[in-house]
């Protein structure tokens, strides 16, 4: 995809996805046989209903379907949100992981599985899950130091509610 064509995509559908109380967080046009598929990701710090999702491919097929945005051919468009593991890439993503369970690759090689308590411009304060009966441990984690981070998935965990009752 065209770097023209991407920034057309987005200015066209970020003032349309940000009506809906969402942002636009990834665009990809991606070939598949015959076909062009564009998948949209969009998210909020609340997260995504079903229903807003319904709502907003309903407003971006409209708007595809009224310009020649993206060319001539068949496509398939795709909305979604950006599922239970998702990559932590910006800033607003750990903020709105705060009180999930991460997995971080750290630049030294390290890898540290925790539950983000706090996020501020300069890293993450973290809380380590003790092992075999051992109390949890603090750490701080500076995003300079985080090759990469991943949401993980909790079958078990504790819903805030419990935890308070």
């Amino acid at each position: 995809m065209s770097t023209t064509q991407s920034d057309r995509l987005r200015a066209l559908f970020e003032p349309l996805i940000a009506s809906q109380g969402l942002e636009l967080e990834e665009l990809e046009v991606a070939s598949v046989g015959r076909k062009r598929v564009l998948r949209v990701v969009v998210d909020s710090d609340e997260g995504a209903d079903l229903d807003q999702v319904a709502d907003v491919s309903r407003a971006l097929s409209a708007t595809l379907d009224e310009t020649d945005v993206m060319g001539e051919g068949e496509y398939d468009l795709e909305v979604g949100t950006p599922g239970a593991e998702r990559p932590l890439k910006e800033h607003r993503h750990y903020v709105r992981a705060t009180g999930r369970l991460v997995k971080l690759q750290l630049n030294d090689g390290g890898e540290v599985v925790a539950r983000i308590l706090a996020v501020d411009d300069d890293g993450i304060d973290l809380e380590v899950p003790g092992v075999k009966g051992r109390k949890p441990t603090a750490r701080r984690a500076e995003f300079a130091d985080i090759a990469k981070a991943r949401v993980q998935i909790e079958f078990n965990r504790k819903d805030k509610k419990e935890e308070e009752a």
